[in-house]
């Protein structure tokens, strides 16, 4: 269907196999090193949710997850700016979230891509429950849900909790094109 993807890139995270539920692991968040499950970070609001899993470069400098924000926050194709009403917090229609492999400990908050750190609200307020790291203690996330070190990918899950598609951190052109296929451009 077009709410879900082809599976031409499921071997960059082969335990989020499209058209499955999405199967929660255990993470840190990185804003207070607080343990929790993926999935148990999210509510059923009816959003979209585009889990970006960090390669192995640090994401706090040039990094794919750095250029995949960019993109999202600033590209004229990004589905966050083509699809979100005008007023609206940035992450009401899709919901980011991102996943790194580094230690919560040498990661600093601050230092992070500015849209993983929305300001909504009408106080405008930082949203800081949207970085995450994998714990290795209770289960590594990348291990449990085989995703790829290296390059990392992305996991759209449908409003419905099951897995709609699983790309590449860098395929922009692919992520618009699959939420561009059944979502209405904001006027």
């Amino acid at each position: 269907s077009v709410l879900t993807g082809p599976q031409t890139q499921q071997h960059l995270a082969a335990g989020f196999e499209i058209g499955t539920r999405f199967h929660s692991a255990p993470v840190k968040r990185l804003a207070d090193a607080r343990p929790m499950h993926l999935g148990h970070a999210v509510e059923a609001d009816g959003r979209w949710r585009l889990f970006a899993f960090a390669g192995a470069e640090p994401p706090a400098g040039p990094s794919a997850i750095r250029a995949l924000c960019d993109f999202l926050a600033e590209g004229p194709a990004s589905p966050m700016r083509r699809f979100t009403p005008a007023g609206a917090d940035p992450d009401a229609v899709i919901d980011l979230r991102a996943v790194f492999q580094q230690d919560h400990r040498t990661l600093e908050v601050e230092a992070m891509h500015p849209f993983l750190l929305p300001r909504k609200g009408r106080h405008g307020l930082k949203d800081y429950e949207k970085m995450f790291c994998a714990d290795p203690e209770a289960g590594d996330i990348f291990d449990m849900r085989g995703i790829d070190r290296a390059r990392g990918c992305m996991v759209a899950v449908r409003p419905d909790q099951h897995v709609a598609h699983v790309l590449p951190l860098n395929d922009f052109d692919a992520l618009a094109a699959f939420f561009g296929g059944f979502m209405i451009a904001r006027r």
